[in-house]
């Protein structure tokens, strides 16, 4: 069994009306077992590589494979083996975290008696299990990302993306959150993982790819890319080394 479980080859991407692809020949490798970051200033291209491996868009050229199944011609034998935490919160607020769950399980086609078991083992990792009754738009934002994580691991995937999954929440909820991502990779679960946050990437992760531009710009150890950097004292530094410090901010 091959070790590398994610593959991207000179993967590439373009919107119509932009001056510039959002992924220009991007190479990935990812080995099972990792937390792996994928980390970038606004518009370097993350969410459009993510949503390709995640077969929800489809890239203009190059390959990319999960678990050796392509991800335009296999996709959904891809699907079935990975989970997405994505950054919106993608979950009904009408209903409850409980019956969100359900819904999702019946997507999943999850089926037999252990439904409600697996159902009770996310919400009591998420945190959930006391609230899990009461309709999600009661919700605070922190509960809301740990219900999102919830969905997002209820089928078990093998290799779970997470696009940002502790943005704008309480210190308690993103210290849950990354516990909780460390006790699902000690179990096995490849994780693929965005954040801006690079004390998050220094803290959890064996490898970093920094992208800008939709291109590799660092890859490696976050530790070891900073002690080879030029006066760098940690992650945050060499990102800002490599990216510039010149605002990217994007109006939607």
């Amino acid at each position: 069994m091959t070790d590398i479980v994610l593959s991207t080859e000179n993967l590439a991407k373009s919107y119509a009306g932009s001056d510039r692809p959002a992924i220009n020949g991007l190479s990935l490798k990812v080995r099972r077992g990792q937390v792996f970051g994928l980390l970038g200033p606004n518009g370097a291209g993350k969410t459009t590589t993510i949503s390709i491996l995640c077969t929800l868009l489809q890239p203009c050229s190059g390959n990319a494979t999960i678990l050796g199944h392509d991800v335009v011609r296999q996709a959904a034998e891809v699907r079935r083996k990975i989970g997405l935490v994505p950054q919106d919160i993608a979950l009904y607020g009408s209903l409850t975290a409980r019956e969100n769950l359900r819904y999702f399980a019946r997507v999943f086609q999850l089926s037999g008696k252990k439904i409600e078991e697996r159902i009770a083992k996310c919400l009591d990792l998420a945190e959930l299990q006391d609230c899990a009754d009461q309709r999600v738009s009661t919700y605070s934002g922190g509960m809301k990302r740990r219900a999102n994580l919830a969905a997002g691991i209820l089928h078990q995937p093998e290799i779970l993306f997470l696009d940002e999954p502790t943005v704008g929440i309480d210190a308690q909820s993103r210290y849950l959150i990354l516990e909780r991502l460390v006790e699902l990779n000690r179990q096995g679960v490849t994780l693929i993982y965005t954040t801006h946050y690079m004390e998050e990437a220094q803290q959890i992760c064996d490898e970093v790819a920094i992208v800008d531009g939709g291109q590799m710009i660092a890859c490696g150890h976050p530790t070891r890319l900073v002690k080879e950097s030029h006066g760098c004292e940690n992650l945050e530094g060499l990102f800002l080394q490599l990216t510039g410090k010149q605002l990217r901010d994007r109006v939607e």
